[in-house]
C-alpha cells in the first residue's frame, strides 16, 4: 500500500515538473521548424539562476524572459550562433550550457589533476625519506641486538 502511494507521488511529481517546464502557448511558434531551432537553443542555453539547468527545463521567471530574448532574435532573423553570442554577451560564459574553451577555463580543469599530481610526488618523496630514515635511524647497540634475535628466530 505504502509503495503504491510513494509511486503515485513519485509520478505525480514527474508529470507535474515537466508541465511546468514546457514553454507555454504564447512561446510556441507556429511555424515547427522554427520551433525546432528555438527548442534546440534553449537546451544550449543555462538558465542563471537555477543550478544546472537549461531554460528549456527552467520554470523560473528570468528562464521565460531568456526564452522570450530567444523568440525575438529567431524573428528578428539572427542565426543560432548570432543568438548564443548575443546571449553570451549580456549574462557571460556562465549562460552556455557548453562553455568555450579558454585560458582560464583550462586553468580550471587542468587544476585538480595538477593537484592530485603533485600531492602523488610529495607522497611518494615522504615515503621515500621514511624509509631511508628507519635504516639508519638504529644505535650500533640495537644493531646487534637486532642482529641476534634474528639469529635466534633463524635456529
Amino acid at each position: 500500500m505504502m509503495r503504491a502511494l510513494i509511486a503515485c507521488l513519485a509520478l505525480a511529481l514527474a508529470l507535474t515538473s515537466a508541465a511546468l517546464a514546457a514553454p507555454s502557448p504564447d512561446e510556441a511558434f507556429a511555424d515547427a521548424a522554427t520551433e525546432h531551432r528555438a527548442r534546440g537553443l534553449y537546451t544550449q542555453l543555462r538558465c542563471v539562476v537555477c543550478q544546472s539547468q537549461s531554460i528549456d527545463e527552467s520554470g523560473a521567471s528570468l528562464a521565460q524572459d531568456m526564452r522570450i530574448v530567444v523568440r525575438e532574435r529567431l524573428v528578428a532573423g539572427d542565426t543560432d550562433a548570432e543568438i548564443l553570442d548575443y546571449m553570451q554577451a549580456r549574462y557571460g560564459d556562465y549562460v552556455l550550457m557548453l562553455p568555450p574553451l579558454q585560458a582560464n577555463t583550462l586553468v580550471l580543469w587542468g587544476l585538480p589533476f595538477f593537484i592530485l599530481l603533485l600531492g602523488g610526488v610529495l607522497i611518494v618523496v615522504y615515503v621515500r625519506r621514511q624509509a631511508r630514515g628507519l635504516a639508519s635511524e638504529l644505535s650500533p647497540e640495537e644493531e646487534a641486538e637486532l642482529a641476534a634475535l634474528m639469529d635466534e628466530e633463524g635456529q
